[in-house]
């Protein structure tokens, strides 16, 4: 099992005001599953992606990513874990403005002291990956939406990571380019990856092979797409 979720909550206090984000969260995801998470404004799905990512941690509960219980882990142990075993994907890509594209997908790689030569050869194998090859020396700028969210989707690959989160990928994309990227995420599944995608769009969590929605918090209803 690749993800183990037990009784996890989450309150934010303002001040004296405590706010559950979640409520008592249940949930397992298996290794190369494709799971889409759902839910209505306010429902938890950020603080569990958040979760899910090692960006934040739990006020209750435990999270077990690949027999390891990372929900007692310090912030140098979550950083470590989020560069090596999780690729992330925005839906603002979140790209180096002044850095190519060769040189955004190099990055986590750099934060991991690879050496120069393996980076590059890594990095212009996951381009490749996604078909932009021929782009490797254009800057964010010089590239449509769809090509840099290409990009950020190679930079999530080039760790070769155990999980991939997609954070609404499609959100700033036209309906056309956004169903493009989510063939690439599909190949992606196709290839042996992991991942959890979370979208407001019915049709993009029936790619997926399972869709998780959430209410208040809670998981309202865990079905098989």
């Amino acid at each position: 099992m690749l993800i183990d979720m037990k009784s996890l909550k989450k309150i934010y206090r303002l001040g004296t005001i405590e706010v559950p984000a979640l409520r008592g969260i249940d949930l397992q995801i298996d290794q190369n599953e494709y799971v889409a998470i759902m839910g209505p404004s306010g429902s938890g799905k950020s603080t569990l992606m958040n979760i899910l990512g090692c960006l934040d941690t739990p006020t209750e509960g435990e999270y077990t990513l690949s027999g390891e219980d990372v929900s007692v882990l310090n912030d140098d142990q979550l950083s470590a874990i989020r560069n090596h075993r999780i690729g992330f994907v925005f839906q603002t890509f979140n790209l180096l403005s002044r850095a190519t594209a060769l040189h955004n997908v190099e990055m986590p790689l750099i934060y991991s002291g690879v050496s120069q030569s393996e980076r590059r050869s890594r990095a212009e194998e996951a381009l490749e990956s996604v078909g932009l090859s021929d782009r490797k020396k254009h800057k964010p700028n010089e590239l449509s939406g769809g090509q840099r969210q290409r990009v950020a989707i190679a930079r999530a690959l080039v760790s070769n990571p155990s999980l991939i989160l997609a954070d609404e990928p499609t959100g700033n994309l036209d309906s056309r380019t956004g169903e493009e990227i989510i063939e690439v995420i599909n190949q992606l599944y196709d290839q042996g990856n992991t991942i959890i995608l979370v979208t407001h769009e019915e049709y993009i969590a029936k790619n997926a092979k399972r869709t998780i929605r959430l209410r208040d918090g809670l998981i309202e209803r865990d079905e098989v797409n």
